[in-house]
């Protein structure tokens, strides 16, 4: 069994940055923009998880 990446084809819901959106429904617009904020918020989370990283280990060097 292939999957879609080895078929050449995407799942219906996935986005890809630049796109033609002439073709999706205002309803497959909505889930998009939906699960590109979710993507946004998980990187916002990532980042501010890292950046905490960083500051505690500038302060555990500090002298």
């Amino acid at each position: 069994m292939f999957d879609e990446a080895e078929r050449g084809t995407r799942p219906r819901n996935v986005h890809e940055i630049g796109q033609d959106l002439s073709v999706l429904s205002v309803s497959d617009l909505d889930e998009r923009i939906e699960a590109l904020r979710r993507e946004i918020a998980r990187l916002e989370e990532d980042r501010r998880r890292k950046l905490a990283s960083q500051e505690a280990a500038r302060a555990a060097f500090k002298f």
